[in-house]
């Protein structure tokens, strides 16, 4: 049952809803941050509660995929792993995986609260008690982290300029043009909650992909602000980012920053590989002369940084399901390189963890079949079982990269995430 409520108070009735849905063992909360985005179906989405799940479905996980969505009816939230690759190519992921998030995983809520501006509509068996149990709820802060110890990284900074400066003897060899680098932050015998963790880097780091994921004890915390792929109608839509730059206080200097990303030729080099990338890539689910870039090189300002966003989009093959849509495209160009199976085997060999979940995709997939799922950066993984949490960075490498420059931009985008593991640290 669909009904519609409205409320005087979106902001406060957004938190009660996201207390309460954390009560349940499965629940998701998306939250787009009040931020201006053409493609964008709602403010927030909170999925409360499992009816059914799809779960780490083995080798044929799109095609599972697929089924589920065929026999399930609804929004239907997830992700992908980055791994999934995987059973798309002849890849394989061998680096140690110190969090065991399932490759997929997606469930039907029993419950499906949308809210955009004063409007909520509650997808339910049992709306008027949802709608009454999320008002009368109180706003009581969850506990504060009990145990963050040293976060520690799986290179050193000399480390890291060696591996770039030998990823950069592939280039030079004609293996690749551009590789995603990723290091991991981790950190052992963490104990936190996860929800407050969430709340404080969302107010640190607001952005339009944030969201907050729970599965019996294993936690996706994002503030990522990067969309890998969505449906509206028949229009696919991409908007890969490749490009960063630091905020500034001080207004003119900021916006001198934010000039000279957009001049920057190195920056403008690495957007243009990765959309030729994403062009080729949703080719394979268009039809044949719609792909076109609608926007190149659009600098967007987040309360952290600057990004370089380009957008592709293109009319959908109609014969194509929504599952193989996305496994056509997966994973996402922005976070391998090019050409695309050479640097995702690169990235395996100097890459020292699993990525897993991160540089995967979090979404869902709506009843009148859109869908849109982000790219999984700027995230913290946690574990409660293991109490191991992990957050990895990237950076595009080139030719041109200064590796040191390289790792002082991997501190960059990692920034929120220690601040805010910081300032909740006792």
């Amino acid at each position: 049952m669909l009904k519609v409520f409205h409320t005087d108070d979106p902001d406060t009735f957004k938190s009660k809803a996201l207390f309460w849905a954390n009560s349940f063992d499965t629940a998701c909360y998306f939250d787009s941050n009040n931020f201006s985005d053409p493609y964008s179906a709602f403010g927030v989405y909170i999925g409360a509660g499992k009816a059914s799940e799809l779960r780490d479905s083995g080798k044929n996980s799109f095609a599972a995929l697929e089924e589920f969505l065929t026999k399930n009816k609804g929004y239907i939230p997830g992700y992908f792993s980055y791994d999934l690759k995987n059973e798309t190519e002849d890849l394989i992921s061998e680096n140690p995986d110190h969090l065991c998030f399932p490759n997929i995983h997606f469930f039907l809520p029993k419950h499906s609260i949308l809210i955009k501006n004063n409007e909520v509509s509650i997808l339910s068996d049992s709306v008027d008690e949802v709608w009454n149990l999320i008002n009368q709820s109180s706003l009581k802060q969850a506990e504060k982290p009990v145990s963050i110890p040293a976060i520690l990284s799986r290179f050193d900074r000399n480390e890291y300029i060696q591996t770039v400066q030998e990823i950069q003897r592939h280039i030079q060899r004609g293996d690749i043009y551009e590789i995603n680098f990723c290091q991991e932050f981790y950190v052992e015998n963490a104990e936190i909650d996860p929800l407050e963790v969430f709340i404080a880097l969302n107010k640190q780091s607001p952005t339009p992909f944030a969201n907050y994921f729970k599965i019996n004890g294993q936690y996706i915390i994002s503030a990522t602000p990067e969309r890998f792929l969505s449906r509206r109608g028949n229009k696919l839509i991409s908007q890969p980012i490749k490009g960063t730059s630091s905020r500034n206080t001080d207004a003119k200097r900021d916006k001198k920053q934010k000039e000279e990303l957009l001049k920057n030729e190195k920056e403008r080099a690495e957007n243009v590989m990765i959309v030729d990338l994403v062009r080729n890539d949703l080719t394979k689910s268009a039809k044949p002369g719609t792909v076109r870039v609608e926007e190149l090189f659009g600098i967007y300002s987040f309360k952290q940084v600057h990004q370089m966003i380009s957008t592709v989009v293109c009319e959908a093959d109609e014969k194509l399901s929504n599952a193989g849509i996305i496994a056509n495209t997966f994973p996402m160009g922005s976070m391998t390189g090019a050409p695309k199976i050479r640097a995702m085997q690169l990235a395996e060999k100097y890459e020292r963890s699993k990525r897993g979940v991160y540089s995967g995709a979090v979404g869902y997939f709506a009843p009148n079949g859109d869908f849109d799922f982000n790219v999984v950066i700027r995230t913290i993984l946690y574990s409660s079982k293991q109490k191991y949490l992990s957050f990895h960075v990237g950076s595009a490498i080139t030719l041109d990269s200064d590796p040191e420059k390289e790792y002082e931009e991997c501190l960059l985008k990692g920034k929120a995430i220690r601040d805010v593991l910081k300032q909740n640290n006792p």
